[in-house]
C-alpha cells in the first residue's frame, strides 16, 4: 500500500499515524522514463471538443475515456516519484460515466461537458465519497453534506467528476515559510516539465494534474494568485474569474471579498467552455446576485481569432527587467499581439508602491478567522470546529502536518476580532479602494481595454525547508480588486512555462477571452510536458 493511502485509511479509521514521510522523493527515472520508445500517451493533449467529437462519433465512450485517464494516474501520477498531483480519485467515475454514455445512447447530450473528465480542488464540497479536506489532516475523513454549488452546476453540465486534487495546504494560508503544493494529507506535488521544480500554488495539483494530462480539464481556486501562478508554472491557461461570477458556496475560505473559484485547462476554449457551465445566481452567495445581466453561459462564442485587432493593451509597469530570458519572452509576446493588430502602451501604473500598507494581509486575517469558523459549523462530522482547533490539532500532530514549516498565519489569524471592528473596516477600505480605483483609473486615462504583466518566473526548485522562491508576478491588482485575470503560455525558460497575465475591469470575462485567443492562436506557444525527473541542462 502506498504510503499516501495508508495516511487516508489511517484518519479515517481515526489513528493518525507518524511515520516521519518524505515530502517529496527523488524523481524516479524508471518510473518516469520517457525517452523515444515509450508509448505515447492515447488522448495526449487532447482537447474537450476533440472528446466530445471521439465520443460522438463512437470512437470512444465516456467510460473509454475515464479509464485512459485513471490508468495514466496510476502510472505517472500515484506512482513512487510521479507527479504527485492527485489527492483522491473518485471511486464513482466510472458509474457516472456509464450513465452519460447511456444518455448520449438515448440521444441526450447536456452540452460541451457531456461526459468530459473534470478535477478539483480538494478544498471544494463534493456531497459524495471523497473528503474534502483543504489537504489538511485535520479534516481527513470527514465528508461534506453536500455538492458546493458549482459543483451541482459541473454536474448537470454532465462532467464526470474524476477526482480532487492536491494544493497548498488551507490554500497556502497556514505558513510564511511553505513550499506551495504541500500538504500534510497530499504531500508534495511536483512541476510536470521537471519532477523536482515547484508546481506553484495553492492550486498546484490542479495546475499539474491538467498540464500533465491526468484529465481534461481542473478547476482551481484563488485569494490572490492561486489560479494564475500554477497556470503559468504549469504552462495551462487559467481564468480567474471576477469575484462572484461563480458562486463560492461550499468552498473552504480564505476572503469573502477576494476568493473565487475558476477553470484550468490546456487551452482557451477548454477554460472558456468550463468558465460557462458553473455560473449562476446561488442564495448561499449573495455576491453572485451581482453577476446578473453580466453572466453567460457560453463563453466560446468570445473566442476569435481577430481578438486583438483594434484592442489598446497597457503593459503593466515593471514587467521588463526581473529576468532577462522572461523579458525576452515578454518582447516576443508584445511584437506577436502588435503584429495581430493591438496598440501597445507601455509603463502602466495601477497603484503606487506600499499604497497597501498591511492592509492586504490584515484583510486576510480577519476574513480567513471570520470564514473558517463559519465553513467548519457546517461539517458536523468534522474533528475540528474551529480556527482555534485547527491549530491545536497541528500541533498535537506535528510530525505529520509541521515537519518542514509552522503554522503563523493561523496563529496570528486567530487573535483577530470580529468583522465588526473599526479596524477590519478600514483595512477592507484601503485595499477595495487602492485596487479598484487604480485598475478602473489605468483603463480610462489610457483608453485601454485590458492591462498584461508577467504571471510568474520560471518554476523554482522544490525546497520545504526554505520554502518557496517567488520571483515576479502580477496577480495582486486583480486579487485584491476582485477583477478578472486570465493567463496564457507565452514562453520557455530553458523548458520551464512562463505565463502571460491579461486582467482587466469587473465581468470583462468576454473581452479578456477573446485576447487570449487571437495570442494563443497567433503563437501557439503550449509544449506538453514529458515528467522528467530533473531539466536536461547543457
Amino acid at each position: 500500500m502506498k504510503r499516501r493511502n495508508f495516511i487516508q485509511l489511517s484518519a479515517i479509521t481515526g489513528a493518525i499515524p507518524f511515520l516521519g514521510l518524505k515530502a517529496c522523493a527523488t524523481p524516479s527515472n524508471e518510473t518516469n522514463n520517457n525517452n523515444d520508445e515509450e508509448q505515447a500517451f492515447e488522448l495526449e493533449e487532447w482537447t474537450a471538443s476533440q472528446l466530445q467529437e471521439a465520443m460522438e462519433s463512437r470512437t470512444y465512450t465516456s467510460r473509454q475515456i475515464c479509464e485512459l485517464y485513471l490508468a495514466r494516474i496510476a502510472a505517472k501520477d500515484q506512482s513512487d516519484g510521479g507527479l504527485n498531483s492527485v489527492i483522491e480519485v473518485n471511486p464513482d467515475a466510472l458509474q457516472i460515466a456509464d450513465d452519460l454514455d447511456r444518455e448520449r445512447g438515448e440521444g441526450s447530450v447536456r452540452g460541451p461537458l457531456h461526459g468530459i473528465p473534470v478535477m478539483i480542488k480538494d478544498n471544494i464540497d463534493t456531497g459524495d465519497k471523497m473528503m474534502t479536506t483543504a489537504g489538511s489532516m485535520a479534516l481527513a475523513g470527514s465528508t461534506a453534506p453536500d455538492d458546493a454549488f458549482i459543483i451541482k452546476k459541473l454536474r448537470e453540465a454532465g462532467a464526470v467528476l474524476l477526482g480532487k486534487t492536491n494544493l497548498s495546504e488551507w490554500a497556502n494560508f497556514r505558513s510564511f515559510r511553505s513550499s506551495s503544493g504541500w500538504s500534510g494529507r497530499g504531500r508534495q506535488t511536483r512541476n510536470p516539465y521537471a519532477l523536482d521544480r515547484n508546481p506553484c500554488g495553492s492550486s498546484a495539483g490542479s495546475g499539474a494534474a491538467v498540464s500533465g494530462n491526468m484529465c481534461a480539464l481542473t478547476i482551481g481556486t484563488e485569494t490572490n494568485g492561486s489560479i494564475v501562478c500554477p497556470s503559468s508554472a504549469n504552462g495551462v491557461v487559467g481564468i480567474k474569474p471576477t469575484v462572484g461570477l461563480w458562486s463560492r458556496n461550499g468552498i473552504i475560505p480564505i476572503s469573502e471579498t477576494q476568493d473565487t473559484a475558476g477553470p484550468m485547462g490546456r487551452t482557451v476554449a477548454d477554460a472558456a467552455a468550463l468558465l460557462g457551465a458553473c455560473v449562476g445566481l446561488d442564495e448561499a452567495d449573495r455576491v453572485t446576485y451581482e453577476s446578473e445581466g453580466n453572466f453567460q453561459t457560453d463563453y466560446t462564442k468570445f473566442l476569435d481569432v481577430d481578438g486583438l485587432k483594434g484592442k489598446r493593451i497597457g503593459v503593466l509597469d515593471g514587467v521588463i527587467g526581473y529576468h532577462e530570458a522572461v523579458d525576452e519572452i515578454m518582447e516576443r509576446a508584445f511584437e506577436a499581439m502588435e503584429a495581430q493588430g493591438a496598440t501597445l502602451i507601455k509603463d502602466i501604473r495601477v497603484s503606487e508602491n506600499g499604497a497597501y500598507g498591511n492592509s492586504g494581509l490584515e484583510l486576510l486575517l480577519y476574513e480567513f478567522k471570520d470564514g473558517l469558523n463559519k465553513y467548519l459549523a457546517s461539517r458536523p462530522d468534522a474533528r475540528v470546529k474551529n480556527l482555534a482547533d485547527v491549530i491545536q490539532f497541528n500541533k498535537d500532530n506535528a510530525d505529520v502536518e509541521m515537519p518542514y514549516f509552522p503554522q503563523g498565519i493561523l496563529e496570528r489569524a486567530e487573535i483577530k476580532g470580529p468583522l465588526s471592528d473599526n479596524e477590519y473596516k478600514e483595512h477592507l477600505k484601503v485595499v477595495t479602494e487602492v485596487s479598484r480605483n487604480g485598475i478602473d483609473k489605468a483603463l480610462e486615462e489610457n483608453n485601454l481595454d485590458a492591462i498584461i504583466g508577467v504571471t510568474g518566473g520560471p518554476a523554482w526548485p522544490i525546497d520545504v525547508i526554505n520554502g518557496d522562491h517567488f520571483g515576479t508576478g502580477s496577480s495582486t491588482p486583480a486579487a485584491r480588486s476582485g477583477y478578472p485575470n486570465i493567463t496564457v503560455p507565452a514562453g520557455y525558460v530553458h523548458g520551464l512555462p512562463v505565463g502571460m497575465s491579461i486582467f482587466s475591469g469587473k465581468y470583462q470575462e468576454p473581452k479578456l477571452i477573446s485576447i487570449a485567443y487571437a495570442f494563443e492562436q497567433a503563437t501557439m506557444v503550449r509544449k506538453a510536458p514529458k515528467l522528467l525527473p530533473t531539466l536536461n541542462l547543457v
